[in-house]
């Protein structure tokens, strides 16, 4: 299957009136660190949603890619997942070389731009990596990656046009 054998007809059909709609608004990341972790994602530059901290000492901070309707979460005992165990949180970037070299700007350490040998989505760590975007330039197969602090892994997926329905 190539990227391009993307099911229309699937991505096309409405959802019945009995099905709720549902989006995911927040991912918990889970941390070691929430003041070393808030330091980076403000370097990031992403927007700083809000600080809680209740009575029984739980702390959670909110930070919000540009452009993104989910934000991200992390702090002390809002998850029991340990830190640096979040593979693969996908952003989706119009265009991959120019997003890296901002992030890059930011002195935030990532990867080179990289496609899939395979041609349909990265494999598990950098296993399949082949250097420099996807030499087509095809929707949906060019990246780069990385991490958190804690190892939490991020991608920057190109994306210059979407499947129907999206």
């Amino acid at each position: 299957m190539s990227t391009t054998d993307l099911s229309a007809a699937r991505a096309t059909e409405l959802p019945g009136p009995d099905v709720l709609d549902m989006r995911v608004e927040v991912v918990v990341v889970p941390v070691s660190d929430v003041d070393r972790s808030r330091r980076f994602y403000e370097q990031l530059g992403w927007r700083f949603d809000t600080e809680l901290v209740s009575d029984d000492g739980v702390r959670l901070i909110q930070f919000t890619p540009p452009g993104s309707l989910c934000s991200v979460s992390f702090g002390s005992g809002i998850t029991s997942a340990e830190p640096g165990s979040v593979e693969s949180l996908v952003l989706a970037v119009h265009d991959v070389e120019a997003s890296r070299a901002a992030l890059v700007a930011r002195g935030i350490d990532v990867s080179e731009v990289f496609h899939d040998a395979g041609g349909v989505f990265h494999h598990t760590g950098t296993d399949g990596r082949v250097p420099g975007p996807h030499p087509e330039r095809r929707t949906y197969a060019s990246w780069a990656s990385f991490e958190d602090p804690d190892g939490n892994g991020f991608l920057l997926q190109e994306i210059t046009s979407r499947a129907p329905g999206r």
